[in-house]
């Protein structure tokens, strides 16, 4: 899969030269491409109304924009059939068409390219893809919208804006799920029954944890002692539990890179991760970590938690199987469900210093308008309002009336009892909706959900906000400064990154399932910076130090 993508991202810069030939682009070509999807209400008269300065008034006439999201896995739901899009439908005369990937994302993108039929609004990773299609003049910057339409620049904050700017300077990303405060549910979750029958014992240290998985592998034989997931993907959240202020992304295969005096170095050589290395094999030969993590559907993992089957399970977001796991456990036994604890970490640190987690100011992905938007202001104005308080609540809770009436002083929303008295139909509707929150606004959703849960009685709160406000939430480490480290595919950086990356994953998973030892996972650790140092890794190092410098510059 990652030599596919590889080519693909070659594919890419290749059709993006030959759009350039076709179609005359250049990087200061302001003429836009006819749009086939936007409606012509939003079109001549839509312009005219913005030239002079004027903002775009939702809602007076209809918009129509095409939306294409580039992923594999992504479908976008049919706009107007849930309760919330029906009601912006109806009441901003918003129509979004979507685009589909037909489950290949990069094929569809370069067919796009090259008809020179992009869709109004692309949907996708922050990088080295949107870059090149910015470069080669495909792409609407922002800049001039960023004071007449409001809500962006309020809530993302300008040290978020200042890091998604282009080498041009301009912006040209619509961040999705920005914040300037924590979040983020990555952590150990916890049998409760299994717990509290072997006496709450301590759980802190590296040595309180294996004990606890060797008690639990000798009273509960039929239950895997730590799920590490797919991919032992909770080995890599124990590695925060070897050093303070390290979040597990230095080891992860995303970044592979480790801060130290002001350079990047290597993973292979970092001791936290060589040690949750060596911890991790040793847990699997002692089959205290389950054998099959590295080949297991993550349906598989979702039964052995809402089953109550593990002991311990840690991963970059355990709440989502276990808040319904510890609902149906509670549900047959009040003693039964799941607690979250804080952080392990090694003995001698400060647990205070631990994160388990990341986040990052600029959030997940971001929508990119093109130039063949026939009224990309229209459309900016749209994302604008959408990542506002009101497009918040309506696309996270639904139309006004139903699960939230009204606001407070602070534009929270004021939910209804059905909110609480209808659970089922609110998590419906929200689930609905989760594909369609494009342009997510972090600080005000989770604000506006702790203030409400602030209110209720404790048997009414939330599973999932609970260990958020009391765990999860103060152990993510903000990795602002490590954004965009990761090359173009097609760089000599990028190749060699891709090799990197093969290095990492065969050592990991050889040292994880073969190692007899701690001295054969660090013998298979020293073979890996030896194999990654000839294929180029201090280039690439070099490369991410460069720009994790450049960062830093931008957010001073």
């Amino acid at each position: 899969m990652k030599k596919r993508n590889r080519a693909l991202t070659l594919s890419l810069s290749a059709l993006l030269a030959v759009a350039l030939i076709l179609s005359g682009c250049t990087s200061g070509n302001n003429e836009a491409a006819p749009s086939s999807s936007a409606a012509p209400s939003a079109s001549a008269s839509g312009a005219e109304e913005t030239a002079g300065g004027d903002v775009y008034e939702l809602g007076k006439e209809p918009l129509e924009f095409s939306f294409y999201g580039h992923y594999d896995w992504y479908t976008m739901p049919n706009w107007g059939e849930d309760l919330a899009s029906k009601w912006i439908q109806e009441n901003k005369k918003v129509n979004v068409v979507p685009v589909s990937s037909g489950g290949n994302a990069a094929q569809k993108l370069s067919t796009m390219i090259v008809s020179g039929e992009l869709p109004d609004v692309i949907w996708t990773e922050r990088g080295a893809d949107v870059e090149k299609l910015r470069a080669a003049g495909m792409l609407v910057p922002f800049d001039e919208y960023l004071e007449k339409y409001p809500n962006l620049k309020k809530w993302a904050g300008e040290s978020t804006l200042n890091m998604l700017r282009s080498p041009d300077g301009k912006i040209y990303q619509f961040p999705n799920w920005y914040t300037t405060q924590p979040n983020g549910n990555s952590g150990y979750l916890v049998n409760k029954k299994i717990y509290n029958e072997l006496g709450a014992p301590k759980l802190e240290t590296i040595d309180d944890l294996y004990n606890y998985l060797k008690l639990v592998k000798e009273k509960y034989p039929d239950v895997v002692p730590l799920e590490g997931g797919q991919s032992a993907e909770a080995i890599d959240i124990l590695s925060s539990a070897y050093a303070e202020n390290r979040p597990y992304l230095f080891s992860a295969l995303s970044m592979m890179a480790v801060p130290k005096d002001g350079k990047m170095t290597s993973v292979f050589l970092d001791e936290p991760f060589r040690e949750s290395i060596a911890f991790g094999a040793k847990l699997y030969r002692e089959k205290l970590l389950n054998q099959d993590t590295f080949s297991q559907p993550l349906e598989q993992v979702e039964q052995k938690i809402v089953t109550g089957k593990i002991a311990v399970f840690a991963a970059s977001s355990p709440t989502e199987f276990g808040a319904i796991g510890n609902a149906l456990l509670e549900a047959e036994d009040p003693e039964a469900g799941y607690i979250m604890i804080w952080p392990i970490h090694k003995e001698g640190l400060d647990k205070n210093k631990i994160f388990t987690g990341y986040y990052n100011q600029l959030g997940w992905n971001v929508s990119v308008i093109t130039k063949n938007a026939e009224n990309p202001e229209a459309i900016f104005a749209f994302l604008d309002w959408m990542t506002g308080p009101e497009g918040q609540r309506v696309i996270m809770w639904g139309p006004p009336g139903l699960y939230w009436d009204g606001v407070d002083e602070e534009e929270a929303p004021l939910f209804t009892d059905k909110f609480t008295s209808d659970t089922k139909g609110r998590d419906e509707l929200m689930n609905s909706t989760v594909n369609l929150q494009w342009v997510g606004n972090t600080v005000y959703v989770d604000n506006s959900k702790m203030k409400f849960e602030s209110t209720l009685p404790d048997d009414q709160k939330s599973w999932e906000t609970k260990w958020q406000s009391e765990i999860t939430w103060k152990t993510q480490y903000n990795t602002t400064e490590f954004v965009n480290l990761e090359p173009a595919g097609d760089s000599d950086e990028g190749i060699i990154a891709q090799s990197v990356k093969e290095i990492y994953e065969k050592v990991r998973a050889q040292a994880i399932l073969n190692a007899k030892s701690d001295e054969e996972v660090y013998a298979l650790l020293d073979q890996a910076e030896a194999d990654a140092q000839k294929v180029g890794y201090e280039k690439l190092l070099e490369y991410k130090t460069q720009k994790w410098q450049e960062n830093l510059n931008m957010l001073k």
